[in-house]
């Protein structure tokens, strides 16, 4: 219940941010869900790029654009999300996305790292357009998912505020570890 509240909340920032024609990443694809939702967004004359290390995943993702009709705008890269800056511009991207973690009904031990990750979300800043979003969902527990977590927010936290606004919600009342979703805006 917890991922798809979180994604629907962090959905409804992307929808307003993404419009036809922009250039927009999904660092994460995992099942290709943001993957499908960036891909409608932009449009024809948008493109996305979608990254994973798991051939899973594209598999899984290049089924579902498929069968929902997706416009043809998109390139799936097996390759990590550390890489993305070789595939896009600096102060190109209208929009990325970000889901920490490991890829749901996917081997549990291979999941994101937080240096990694960090490493990654500093190229994104510099890939975003002025007014762009990154959209990031934490989600910890298992074997280094809390380190992640908590490496990735302490690095949100030394985010120049005259550059980037960054907000990030809780779900206050939930047990066990429930996901963090943080939207990243350069202003």
């Amino acid at each position: 219940m917890d991922s798809c509240q979180i994604t629907q909340w962090c959905s409804r920032f992307i929808k307003e941010q993404v419009k036809p024609g922009d250039l927009c990443i999904d660092a994460t694809m995992g099942n290709g869900n943001d993957t499908l939702l960036l891909s409608t967004l932009c449009g024809e004359k948008g493109r996305v790029l979608a990254f994973d290390i798991q051939k899973q995943a594209l598999i899984q993702t290049r089924k579902r654009l498929a069968e929902a009709a997706a416009p043809d705008n998109f390139s799936l890269f097996l390759d990590s999300h550390v890489n993305i800056s070789r595939y896009a511009a600096p102060e190109s991207v209208s929009c990325i996305v970000f889901n920490l973690g490991y890829l749901p009904g996917g081997d549990h031990a291979l999941a994101t790292k937080g240096e990694t990750s960090i490493e990654a979300l500093e190229q994104s800043l510099s890939l975003l357009q002025k007014g762009g979003i990154v959209s990031l969902c934490i989600y910890s527990g298992g074997d280094s998912g809390f380190q992640e977590r908590d490496l990735v927010l302490n690095w949100l936290k030394t985010l120049d505020p005259g550059k980037y606004l960054v907000i990030r919600s809780d779900y206050f009342n939930r047990p066990n570890h429930p996901p963090i979703p943080v939207l990243i805006i350069r202003l």
